[in-house]
């Protein structure tokens, strides 16, 4: 069509919040694109219209191809009157009838052309009318609007326009808007600024105002006249490209980067990569403090040998592309050697304190107004560690002595700067101290597995005191009612959940959830001023909740770990070997016939519990008289020792294929046997003998929840 054409929208502003940039630009570019599309400027977002996001340091724009100038006009269905009101009892057309569609700019339209709807009272005249498509300007007018107000910005800044007197909040100060369709200046307005065909390029290496010619061009002219790649996408491409070549060529690596690379593509218009170096006698600093304040403070990018050891060079992302780069190099190695120098600063002096000296000062930090201080809290640690440890097979003496260190660190210098640290200054600390080598690693490995996908603490002490952490948090937050609600979870108690269940699933861990249940809220009994009336309870079920989550994202179905889970398995770590047996034992020709049975047992069980029928405490073999209950009898009796015998070498597949053997007696025992005899007697033997074969067969899994 003659009036489709690519729309540009840019908006240029002071520089803008760099971890929220993209955020920003996707949501300005998706802001306006859906009022388009709601208008009907652009039928489809398709390879030829698909929006293109912009945004750079100081603008957020888009580009969105094959944009109509006007919209096709519409017919819609248009509510006119109800049929009482508009006509009378001739058929006649009311006067209401008539003003009504002059109001509408409809007085052509008879009563002829209108259709009716509903019945009675309630019956109404409608009409099909043309309604013109919505034109550009106003669509757009709408859509920008719209889209500065739904932009998720950090903190709203107020300034004045140059007036001097209209007062406008934005997230920084806004100085152009560009707006164009084609080669022409769509009119509309946003932020006091209207619409025009300049915009500006990189603030000290581009040309200061230029004229757009088109919206074509915008990002071919933008790179040559301002010195500006405006895409986001492609900056963060140009920067990995010369860091990786910067780095080869020096034969280093740069370990991981990506969410450094991000923030840094939010500072720059036409990035350009240097080398720097800082004094190699910083290297006596651990590396992960000299990483941290080079890549949070400066934006720097570390080097690494072949090793992972920190090198002194480092790669500086700048936004001036010079020929002689020996101002900026040496610029950043000077604002880079006072953070070095206070990191070394604060190592070498924390070092002159040991971390059992720290200890004592934890008693001042309050941990919760209802829970204590730190120091009262390490006192727990210390009694519940050297537990877990003694049932794990962990020294309990090593694990009581890292838990009354692993909090330590946060009184340091370093950890007080760079709360990033704590636990890796807690280790490098403890073996300086001399500390054994599993109570450093405690000290440091205790606080994982820290998030999704992050490694588990070493096993033996680290593992002993990284529960004795999370179960501490649980027990003692749900002891006085402080649990999640909806999404709200301030102490992270989702995530401690998740880090015990990660590390007895995942490391095999031989204890059961009871015993480490026993002892968390033993070592915390006595402390909450406020107690939660089944604490113990709640976090049981909120453990298996989450367990249930994890279970269904490896793959497994919501039957396979109901049925299991029913069960409250109290060895957490043979879960994953029940769930594999259970879908071994589904794969077997007599699995439905069973699961199928053994739901109408648990049927038959529950009614006569619901209605109290009496049950026998042990089958009677004499009361037995139909063929079909002494063949099934006979059959579990036959079953159970092999059964027994699987069950309790961990063979959970073989325990349930053993089963496989009573299909038949049961099948024929339901076909022939009325369980609710009117023999009193007999009825509650029969019972006894279905709680015989449902507990044989329910060890590993409840089996009734896999019928279909």
């Amino acid at each position: 069509m003659r009036d489709t054409f690519p729309l540009l929208v840019e908006l240029l502003t002071e520089e803008l919040p760099p971890k929220a940039l993209k955020k920003l630009g996707e949501a300005f570019a998706a802001g306006i694109v859906a009022g388009l599309q709601k208008d009907g400027l652009i039928e489809s977002v398709n390879p030829q219209s698909a929006p293109k996001v912009l945004c750079t340091p100081r603008r957020l724009a888009v580009v969105v191809g094959g944009v109509k100038s006007v919209a096709e006009t519409k017919s819609v269905k248009q509510k006119i009157l109800p049929v009482s009101v508009a006509v009378d009892a001739s058929g006649a057309a009311t006067p209401a009838l008539s003003k009504k569609l002059a109001g509408m700019n409809l007085s052509a339209l008879t009563v002829a052309d209108f259709t009716r709807e509903g019945e009675g009272k309630n019956e109404t005249f409608f009409a099909q009318v043309k309604v013109p498509g919505q034109t550009l300007a106003a669509s757009l007018q709408a859509a920008l609007t719209e889209a500065l107000a739904k932009l998720p910005i950090p903190k709203l800044m107020s300034y004045q326009l140059a007036d001097g007197e209209t007062t406008v909040q934005f997230v920084r100060p806004a100085h152009r808007l560009t707006a164009l369709h084609g080669d022409a200046v769509v009119p509309v307005s946003a932020l006091g600024l209207t619409a025009a065909r300049t915009t500006e390029g990189h603030r000290f290496q581009g040309e200061k105002a230029f004229e757009v010619p088109s919206a074509q061009v915008y990002e071919t002219l933008l790179r040559q006249k301002g010195n500006v790649i405006a895409s986001f996408d492609e900056r963060r491409a140009e920067i990995e490209r010369q860091l990786t070549a910067k780095a080869t060529a020096l034969g280093f690596n740069l370990g991981v980067y990506a969410d450094l690379l991000e923030e840094v593509t939010a500072l720059v218009e036409m990035p350009t990569v240097y080398v720097a170096a800082f004094e190699k006698a910083f290297l006596t600093v651990p590396q992960a403090c000299l990483i941290l304040t080079m890549r949070t403070n400066q934006k720097y990018f570390p080097l690494f040998d072949a090793n992972g050891t920190l090198v002194e060079q480092f790669l500086v992302v700048s936004n001036m592309r010079l020929d002689d780069p020996r101002k900026i190099v040496e610029g950043n190695q000077r604002v880079v050697r006072p953070r070095l120098a206070d990191a070394r600063f604060f190592f070498e002096t924390d070092q002159k304190a040991t971390l059992e000296s720290r200890v004592p000062t934890l008693a001042k930090v309050v941990y919760h107004n209802q829970l204590g201080t730190q120091g009262e809290r390490i006192v727990r640690l210390q009694n519940l560690a050297s537990e877990i440890a003694g049932l794990i097979g962990a020294n309990p003496t090593h694990a009581a002595r890292a838990a009354m260190l692993m909090k330590a660190d946060l009184q340091t210098l370093m950890v007080g700067e760079f709360p990033e640290l704590q636990g890796q200054m807690g280790r490098v600390y403890a073996a300086h101290d001399g500390e054994p080598d599993e109570v450093a690693a405690a000290c440091d490995e205790h606080y994982k597995p820290r998030f999704a996908g992050d490694t588990l603490p070493s096993p033996g002490v680290p593992t002993a005191c990284a529960l004795a952490d999370k179960l501490e948090t649980l027990a003692g937050l749900f002891s006085i009612g402080q649990t999640p609600t909806g999404d709200k979870d301030p102490y992270a108690l989702r995530r401690h959940a998740l880090g015990v269940l990660r590390i007895v699933t995942e490391q095999k861990v031989q204890v059961s959830l009871s015993a480490l249940l026993d002892s968390a809220f033993a070592a915390t009994s006595g402390t909450a001023s406020v107690k939660s009336a089944d604490a113990r309870g709640a976090l049981v079920d909120f453990i298996y909740d989450r367990l249930r989550g994890v279970l269904r994202d490896q793959g497994y179905t919501a039957n396979e770990v109901e049925s299991v889970l029913a069960q409250r398995p109290d060895r957490l770590d043979r879960v994953q070997e029940q769930l594999a047996a259970v879908r071994t034992f589904m794969a077997l020709p007599e699995a439905e016939s069973l699961t199928a049975a053994n739901k109408r047992v648990a049927n038959i069980l529950r009614k006569a519990e619901e209605s109290k029928t009496e049950v026998a405490p042990k089958v009677q073999h004499a009361l037995l008289s139909a063929p079909s209950e002494i063949a099934l009898s006979d059959g579990i009796t036959k079953t159970l020792p092999t059964a027994q015998s699987n069950f309790e070498r961990g063979d959970y597949a073989a325990y349930l294929k053993s089963f496989a053997a009573l299909r038949m007696p049961v099948d024929a025992f339901f076909a022939d046997v009325m369980v609710m005899d009117d023999d009193l007697a007999v009825r509650a033997n029969r019972l006894a003998l279905l709680r015989d074969l449902r507990d044989g067969m329910n060890r590993v899994a409840d089996l009734s929840k896999l019928a279909t």
